[in-house]
């Protein structure tokens, strides 16, 4: 019988497999029902008893798409497992697979001798480890696409998606002390945070934080953001939100001026009444206008149990500093800003209120003055020093006119250097013959004059100091 030359037909093979890559058919040849069963089996059905011949791998041969078909031995193709076979087969007729099969072992090709067997046999035991696995991997993908291929009728299958990977959630497992855990985690306090903010904006809760900075927008520098953190969560205040602008501008522009009020309360304690919440970027708008005008409806137009009003004239009460200035300070009355001059800051000559006060500080104020005739603008006067006792009444009985006492020097003008004593009074002395003293000085002040009716003392400086 004339042998067929395999290595012309190798070439056409190959290049029929390059052109299909995904056709998972041609790696067996026989699931997807193309070549007949007859054809493997021997079309007499006399091959039932020979398993090599309908895989062509299980007896210990090369993996499919491996086989060597070439004289030399050293050519592969993996169009070679099943397209020869199948042509062979048919050319050759049963006999070539049966005729000669009891004394003759047969390749899982037909036509492959025992030499070559070995040399494939060789050559797959030094293949690595990793590159064997690979393959069945791949081969068993393959059978699977070419089962559900030839169980739906040749069409090709739909790849079922991904199973999706649990994450892996770090929980930390606290171990409380009793039965139920006192001690917040972080993830307690930022669900907390996130419902006080909830609360405010859907029940109008009133919160309070310290102003903690001012920013800019990066689009329009005219429009400025007072910050607030409640928790981990920033709050924005716009300055049209945070305070009123004022009716005289000074010839600059609003946004500037806006800017430099928000800057001044930098540290100041206020309320604010949250308008939205981003929880994915932690951030929250606020508006302390809002806040402020529920304030004042509540403590300056309501009422206690009897009736009485719960703001006026004469009521001590606590208020915040929320912007200090050199000439006085301004304060928070339950959602009313008002202005205190330096005058009524102290029974003692102040320089420079900052040095005395600053923003976000709690302080005692006594209503000197209330007018509410006008809901939308209601005008109130208070003072911090007639909140507290007057020290002249008691400090003035402790000096006599005539003896010398000790002071600092805490102000000098043109009335003259006044002299700070123990108990917080004030003694105006005249100028000194060797000139005025710095402020700081520590001087000796002798007695002229006392009146207990002005809460006034007056004297002279014999002896001065200066401050090093």
């Amino acid at each position: 019988m004339p042998k067929k030359d395999l290595t012309k037909t190798t070439p056409d093979a190959h290049d029929e497999m390059s052109q299909h890559p995904d056709n998972p058919a041609l790696h067996t040849g026989m699931e997807s029902g193309e070549i007949p069963a007859e054809v493997i089996l021997g079309q007499a059905g006399e091959n039932e008893k020979t398993p090599a011949l309908h895989t062509g791998f299980e007896e210990g041969v090369d993996e499919p798409g491996t086989a060597d078909l070439s004289p030399e031995g050293g050519q592969k193709s993996p169009a070679l497992h099943t397209g020869i076979e199948s042509q062979e087969t048919q050319a050759a007729g049963p006999s070539l697979q049966t005729g000669e099969q009891e004394n003759t072992p047969i390749s899982h090709t037909g036509i492959e001798t025992a030499p070559q067997q070995e040399k494939k046999t060789r050559r797959r035991k030094t293949n690595s480890q990793s590159g064997e696995s690979d393959k069945k991997l791949d081969q068993s993908n393959e059978s699977d696409q070419t089962q559900s291929q030839s169980g739906t009728g040749g069409k090709k299958p739909v790849n079922p998606a991904p199973a999706r990977r649990r994450r892996r959630q770090n929980i930390e497992r606290v171990l409380s002390i009793d039965d139920e855990r006192t001690v917040e985690t972080r993830e307690d306090r930022l669900r907390n945070d996130l419902i006080d903010l909830a609360e405010s904006k859907k029940g109008k809760r009133i919160l309070s934080g310290t102003v903690q900075g001012v920013e800019r927008s990066a689009d329009n520098p005219n429009l400025s953001f007072a910050v607030i953190y409640h928790g981990e969560i920033k709050v924005i205040i716009p300055a049209e939100e945070m305070v009123k602008p004022p009716e005289d501008l000074r010839n600059l522009t609003l946004g500037e001026v806006m800017h430099y009020l928000i800057n001044k309360r930098l540290g100041a304690e206020v309320d604010y009444i949250i308008k939205g919440v981003d929880p994915k970027s932690g951030i929250a708008a606020a508006s302390r206008l809002e806040a402020m005008a529920l304030k004042r409806r509540k403590y300056y137009f309501g009422t206690d149990r009897d009736g009485s009003n719960l703001i006026y004239e004469g009521l001590s009460a606590e208020a915040r500093v929320v912007s200090v200035i050199r000439a006085g300070i301004f304060i928070d009355l339950f959602g009313l800003e008002t202005y205190i001059p330096q005058v009524e800051l102290s029974y003692q000559r102040l320089i420079d209120a900052a040095a005395h006060f600053q923003p976000g500080q709690r302080v005692l104020v006594k209503i000197i003055r209330l007018d509410r005739s006008d809901r939308d603008n209601i005008r109130v006067s208070a003072s911090v020093k007639q909140a507290g006792e007057n020290p002249y009444e008691k400090a003035l009985r402790k000096y006599i006119p005539g003896n010398r006492y000790v002071g600092t020097v805490s102000l000098v003008d043109t009335n003259g250097v006044f002299v700070s004593l123990e108990g917080g009074v004030d003694c105006l002395c005249t100028y000194p013959p060797r000139g005025r003293p710095p402020r700081g000085a520590s001087v000796t002040v002798r007695i002229i004059g006392v009146d207990h009716n002005k809460n006034r003392i007056w004297g002279s400086i014999t002896h001065m100091s200066t401050a090093r």
